[in-house]
């Protein structure tokens, strides 16, 4: 009778079973997988015009991805793509907020290794018409106002202490200098977002929202807040450290008036996956008119346009939409990889704001259109990422109800905000993961060999040295 095989070698065949069949998984998954492109999806109706994306591409350590460059598309009526200017090329590590100008020119906000670069372009030559650089390692966004003022959002910036410096400022071109500048640890405690890093408020978006009032989105603070240049006091703060039931690490809010002058923020809450609307109802308080949830992930811009609708900027799933009140989706159009910051310059070209950049909100509030409630998105395109359920989806679906969802859904959705930068283009989620798994089961394999092996190892090592 032959006798069984021993234990080890019962084990050694298992993990190869385990790493064969998870590198087979993500072959046949990458072998179906179509890669997002650069165009439409949902159109049922024309746009009003042109819509400018800026995507931020990825770039690590100054070394950039050729298959994710940093770039600014222009998406026509029906969701062609009629341009691209590839900032890669130029050396842009990233691109964030783009604003329409008056002029009909673009304002973008990049960063190149160490310092921001802002830049005015025109989009009918391809051209930069003047760039601005900043010692400031990481900025969002940077509009201009006051005809040569560019108003900053400085984030990452710390002292040699390792104090946060993080701030606003404006800067005025004609006369090459700061003349206005607003620190956050002189207006927040230290303890703020669990205390002082090397990324503390992270601040994402600056408007203009009246004469020496600026909206700030200090993203890590779950807040939205006005400040006032002159006196320097917050006049206005939607939501509160930690309170994620208001919001979660939003990205850029923009201020509207409803009825009778009534302030309203309608902002990309980014960590809850929706996008909603407030209205302040007296000092400190703030009623929630509008959410539209359901299909997002880690949506980073919203505008409304002047027909009533929405302009989203939904990065994960790589897409832009325009959608109806009520949450249908009449045009869509798909932008690798991230995107960050959406406009429709038609609608700019309504504004009623004073800045010399004219991005931004330009529509009614949700309370003008009698359409308050909240509303679930619908009429996406079934051939985009928004309906591919993700491994880091899964994941924490897979862990809601149980002992460890504390512990699994928040690693998940820190995975799925890293992993679409890193990831292959030609590898969908799920191909990436088998091949995760399959690395790390071959890793602790190799681990394990090398522990049980350790005095052979030892012996032969021996052997060979003199």
């Amino acid at each position: 009778m032959a006798s069984l095989p021993p234990r080890r070698w019962l084990l050694r065949g298992a993990l190869a079973l385990a790493v064969g069949a998870l590198v087979l998984a993500a072959a046949v998954s990458a072998a179906t997988y179509e890669p997002t492109n650069l165009g439409p999806g949902t159109v049922d109706s024309p746009a009003n015009g042109s819509t400018v994306v800026s995507v931020q591409g990825f770039h690590f350590q100054g070394i950039g991805n050729g298959k994710k460059p940093a770039r600014l598309v222009s998406a026509g009526p029906r969701g062609t793509t009629d341009w691209v200017h590839n900032g890669s090329e130029q050396g842009a590590r990233w691109f964030y907020d783009v604003d329409p100008l008056s002029n009909g020119n673009l304002l973008v906000t990049s960063t190149v290794p160490g310092d921001t670069v802002v830049y005015e372009f025109d989009p009918e030559n391809r051209t930069r018409v003047w760039s601005q650089r900043f010692d400031a390692e990481d900025t969002h966004d940077v509009d201009l106002i006051n005809g040569d003022q560019l108003l900053v959002a400085n984030m990452r910036r710390t002292n040699d202490s390792g104090v946060p410096n993080d701030r606003l400022f404006v800067y005025d071109r004609s006369e090459d200098r700061i003349v206005w500048e607003w620190t956050f640890r002189k207006h927040f405690p230290e303890s703020t977002d669990g205390g002082y890093s090397a990324d503390w408020s992270h601040v994402n978006d600056v408007d203009k929202v009246g004469e020496g009032k600026y909206l700030a989105s200090p993203r890590n603070f779950d807040q939205a807040i006005v400040v006032d240049r002159a006196s320097g006091n917050v006049t206005m703060r939607l939501g509160s450290d930690g309170n994620h039931s208001r919001l979660f690490e939003q990205h850029n809010p923009d201020y509207l008036e409803g009825p009778n002058g009534t302030p309203t923020i309608l902002v990309a809450d980014s960590e809850n996956d929706r996008v909603v609307e407030y209205a302040r109802t007296g000092p400190g308080e703030w009623n929630r008119t509008w959410e539209l949830s359901g299909g997002f992930n880690w949506p980073r811009d919203a505008d409304r346009l002047p027909n009533g609708n929405t302009l989203i900027t939904d990065t994960l799933n790589q897409r832009v939409l325009e959608v109806t009140p009520r949450g249908e989706v009449v045009w869509e159009y798909y932008a690798p990889w991230a995107p960050y910051d959406s406009e429709r310059p038609s609608a700019a070209n309504t504004s009623v704001s004073q800045n010399a950049s004219v991005g931004g909100s330009h529509g009614p509030t949700v309370a003008e259109m009698n359409a308050t409630g909240s509303y679930t998105l619908s009429g996406s395109s079934e051939s985009g990422l928004a309906t591919q359920t993700s491994f880091s989806t899964w994941v924490a679906a897979t862990a809601a109800g149980t002992p460890v969802q504390d512990i699994v859904q928040p690693a998940a959705e820190r995975y799925s905000h890293i992993v679409p930068f890193v990831r292959p283009v030609w590898l969908s989620s799920w191909a990436f993961a088998a091949l995760v798994g399959a690395l790390a089961l071959a890793l602790v394999w190799a681990l394990g060999e090398i522990i049980y092996q350790r005095r052979h190892i030892r012996r032969r090592v021996g052997r060979t040295l003199p």
